[in-house]
């Protein structure tokens, strides 16, 4: 959230330029005001988008940056007025935006995510009139970092049983995947749902729609990841198979397209039902795509973007996965290792597997 750069006390994890390169440096965190909730980061997810934030994909230019919107920890100060939520000693998660006006039209509705005044867990410019006033000319620096203070509104209550670790990159993949399929599948009974991709997004996607009941059909560049399709639940069909295509025409009520590269989506659109279908964009490809318009308007289907979702929808999200025991797949590294999971990420090394920095190995960078 908000950062005193130049102050004292806190460390985080930062990139100086677009090369990678993750060094410690020591800012200030703001004390919590009547509304915040103070916490000690225990763990950090690192998500594709930490990479395209980086290396300037999305036209970042504000340095140091630290990363990180998958972020669990414990409270240990709560303002005056947000103890009606939270005390110390609470474990909680806070995922991608950490502020908003809190008055438009879109936060009244439960959809903070597009308020037009909202702020980015890292990258945001810190704005007058939103409290913290020494931090105002700063950006926001996320969880990459060891404690942070954030507007309890958007801060997460982790449902009881549920590992730590798992809190952070559900508040990230898990919403952003959850989302559509609550629009388009929870509650409705014989839904059949396509995922592109079967990656870290991909996997949640089939995770939460068989838990949501749906007949789930995983698109993929090979047959290689068959096996671990069906044992989520879900059968796959290599998108290059044409026949295997075909017999596809038609058939899907809503398909979730988590890829995060350039790539075609026309093959996939092909297998909608007519009308009714929608296909969903989440994976934040930041070039345009090539859409057929033709065969929208013959069959009648519809093309959608989807943000994550809005704060009382992750919550929901994160009991909803608590219920059914479904969490990412993780792996736990050092803090002096994030620079190399990262680039990673850059190469697609990482495969489906959540990297979640252990907050408390940044004591050994």
């Amino acid at each position: 959230m908000a950062t005193i750069l130049g102050g004292k006390g806190s460390y985080m994890l930062a990139a100086h330029d677009t090369k990678y390169a993750l060094t410690k440096v020591e800012i200030g965190r703001p004390a919590p005001g009547p509304n915040d909730v103070a916490i000690d980061l225990k763990y950090c997810g690192m998500c594709h988008s930490d990479l395209h934030t980086v290396n300037g994909d999305w036209g970042n230019t504000k340095w140091p940056l630290a990363p990180g919107h998958e972020l669990a920890g414990l409270v240990k100060e709560v303002g005056s007025a947000a103890s009606d939520k939270f005390k110390v000693g609470d474990r909680v998660s806070v995922g991608c935006f950490v502020f908003s006006c809190l008055e438009c039209v879109m936060c009244q509705r439960g959809l903070e995510q597009h308020c037009l005044k909202g702020l980015q867990t890292y990258g945001s410019p810190w704005p007058e009139g939103a409290g913290h006033e020494n931090c105002v000319g700063h950006h926001t620096n996320g969880g990459y970092s060891t404690d942070i203070t954030v507007h309890k509104n958007f801060v997460f209550k982790v449902p009881e049983g549920m590992p730590l670790e798992h809190a952070g990159p559900l508040c990230c993949a898990g919403i952003t995947t959850y989302s559509p399929l609550a629009r388009h599948v929870l509650g409705k009974p014989d839904k059949v749902v396509g995922v592109v991709g079967f990656g870290g997004l991909g996997m949640m996607a089939v995770k939460l729609a068989v838990a949501m009941g749906a007949k789930v059909t995983v698109f993929s560049r090979s047959d290689a990841k068959k096996a671990e399709a069906a044992a989520l639940g879900a059968d796959l069909v290599v998108q290059s198979d044409e026949d295997a295509m075909k017999k596809l025409f038609r058939t899907f009520d809503v398909i979730l397209d988590t890829v995060s590269a350039p790539h075609d989506i026309n093959s996939a659109i092909s297998t909608l039902k007519a009308y009714d279908g929608t296909y969903v964009l989440i994976g934040g490809v930041p070039q345009p795509y090539e859409l057929k318009g033709m065969a929208l308007l013959f069959a009648g289907t519809k093309v959608e973007g989807s943000l994550i979702g809005g704060m009382p929808l992750t919550q929901e999200m994160l009991d909803f996965c608590a219920k059914h025991n479904i969490g990412p797949d993780i792996e736990i590294i050092k803090a002096k290792d994030a620079e190399a999971a990262l680039r990673s990420l850059d190469d697609g090394a990482g495969g489906a597997k959540r990297f979640v920095i252990d907050i408390a190995t940044l004591s050994e960078v």
